[in-house]
């Protein structure tokens, strides 16, 4: 499992590098990077944190996957899950993160 950090989506936040558990994302020239994606657990911590979807995570096949990529969008109170499969096929999940947890 791994995560790819797009640098041009990237703003420097450091939201992703505070939420990684591993501590395996630095800041370099203002723009948040992996030294080695190899050595990413796939806890999705920093995925969740990034607001610009500059973080995607590769589903592999050991996960039921089969390759597609997964990112995130924030939107006020509203979060977009973007899959996209391996034909370029894309499904989006909104969740209202302010009603998320409501019982």
């Amino acid at each position: 499992m791994s995560i790819r950090i797009n640098q041009t989506s990237c703003v420097g936040c450091k939201r992703c590098i505070e939420a990684c558990p591993g501590n395996l994302i630095k800041l370099k020239d203002g723009k948040a990077e992996i030294k080695r994606e190899k050595d990413c657990w796939g806890c999705t911590s920093c995925l969740k944190e990034c607001a610009t979807g500059a973080i995607e995570f590769f589903l592999g096949a050991d996960i039921g996957g089969k390759g597609s990529i997964l990112s995130t969008k924030q939107q006020g109170d509203l979060r977009h899950w973007i899959v996209t499969a391996v034909d370029g096929s894309i499904k989006t999940i909104t969740i209202n993160t302010k009603e998320s947890n409501k019982y």
